[in-house]
């Protein structure tokens, strides 16, 4: 097995493991007290997998997917923190 075969097993081993951990429920609920959306996580971590094997579409698409979807959550956070505080 060449070194490039054995480095990419082990990162697809990393990324099996940590979409097992995202889906692990006390993990969820820990990053769900910081205010992390596990689904984004995971859409993220996907991501990142298919950049790291060279599919640079898929991984493209699941990023902007995730940055649009932080942007949107934390836009209407801001929103929300405004409206309590009598900011419109």
């Amino acid at each position: 097995m060449t070194a490039e075969n054995r480095a990419m097993r082990e990162l697809r081993e990393i990324f099996v493991e940590l979409d097992a951990l995202l889906k692990n429920s006390d993990v969820g609920g820990e990053l769900a007290s910081r205010g992390v959306n596990t689904s984004l996580a995971i859409v993220a971590a996907d991501a990142l997998r298919a950049y790291l094997e060279g599919d640079r579409e898929r991984a493209a698409e699941d990023f902007d997917t995730v940055a649009e979807e932080i942007a949107t959550r934390l836009r209407a956070s801001q929103r929300d923190r405004g409206d309590k505080n009598g900011i419109s």
